[in-house]
């Protein structure tokens, strides 16, 4: 046996340990229920706290990722969930703290520890434009591709992408569970911008995508079970102090301009996530504002967070 074979052996068999010590996989969720877990729930800000915006959804015997911010290897990591499992993946829309975390998903998850093991392409549906975003990610890592197809083997399929870009509508139907695209409105130059309805069973999950007040999430969200809104809170002495916030505010709801989609569409619960607490806001301080127009179910959501979709919505860590 070659040392370098010897070597890449007794990492794999180091790795599968790590993995497997986490524990056994999760259970999916009860039968007819959807499971909703927020892997990121922050904004381009570096934290530990609270990763990049990231939300995975589990129906049907299916695992569906939504955005790919910084960190979503770990969170998906830290629920022991190989990362080659995912039916599929979803992108809302092209700013950078939505992708960062895309290349590792995508590279990692072609490798063959058990974390990854991805033999098949990785099917990702988005806005105009993932084409030629998934071009460009094979092109920049094609020498770590080919070191890796030589060296270790890892199937070609594995590392493919299987793209599906198209305009608002249903972009997944399968096994029950139906993903239907919309536009939302994160500001006139960020276009194309979705968000997501996610149905089975049912019962139906909105994710508003990264948006300002909008229409089309009231009409998309009223009566869902669940609401996933974006918010920001910007003290006024920061928007004096730094023009940059202004831009901030001029692209995401404020918290009166999330508890107005709320209180018209009357969701059975409304959860934040892409939360953007600038300078020295508090959750108290969003909740207080919010509370201002909005009175129903409403969670701060916090990275790992679950949402059970049934006949019953219940919240709580994974």
């Amino acid at each position: 046996m070659t040392l370098r074979l010897s070597v890449f052996i007794r990492c794999t068999a180091f790795a599968m340990v790590v993995f497997a010590g986490t524990g056994a996989m999760a259970a999916d969720p009860p039968q007819n229920t959807m499971r909703v877990t927020l892997l990121g729930t922050g904004t381009p800000v570096p934290s530990p706290e609270r990763f990049g915006n990231s939300t995975l959804v589990e129906a049907g015997g299916q695992k569906l990722v939504f955005d790919f911010g910084r960190g979503v290897t770990i969170r998906l990591a830290q629920l022991r969930i190989p990362f080659g499992t995912i039916n599929a993946h979803f992108l809302t829309h092209f700013h950078s703290d939505h992708l960062n975390g895309l290349p590792d998903l995508w590279l990692t998850g072609w490798l063959r520890p058990p974390y990854g093991n991805r033999n098949t392409p990785m099917a990702i549906y988005g806005p105009p434009g993932l084409t030629k975003l998934t071009k460009g990610l094979t092109d920049a890592f094609v020498r770590d591709i080919e070191i890796r197809k030589a060296d270790e083997h890892d199937p070609e399929a594995g590392i493919a992408f299987d793209v599906h870009e198209g305009a608002p509508g249903v972009m997944y139907d399968q096994g029950g569970v139906k993903v239907t695209a919309f536009n939302n409105d994160h500001g006139p130059l960020v276009v194309p911008s979705y968000g997501y309805k996610i149905e089975y069973q049912g019962h139906s999950v909105v994710l508003s995508g990264d948006t300002r007040y909008n229409a089309e999430v009231v009409r998309q969200a009223t009566g869902a079970d669940l609401l996933v809104h974006c918010v920001t809170v910007i003290p006024d002495e920061l928007l004096k102090q730094f023009p940059a916030y202004q831009a901030v505010l001029q692209h995401l709801a404020s918290p009166e301009d999330a508890a107005r989609v709320f209180a018209e569409a009357h969701p059975k619960l409304a959860v934040y996530s892409h939360i953007g607490l600038n300078g020295n806001a508090k959750e108290e301080d969003l909740v207080a504002r919010t509370r201002k127009i909005y009175d129903g179910p409403l969670v701060v959501g916090q990275d790992l967070m679950s949402i059970e979709v049934g006949a019953q919505t219940k919240v709580g860590p994974r």
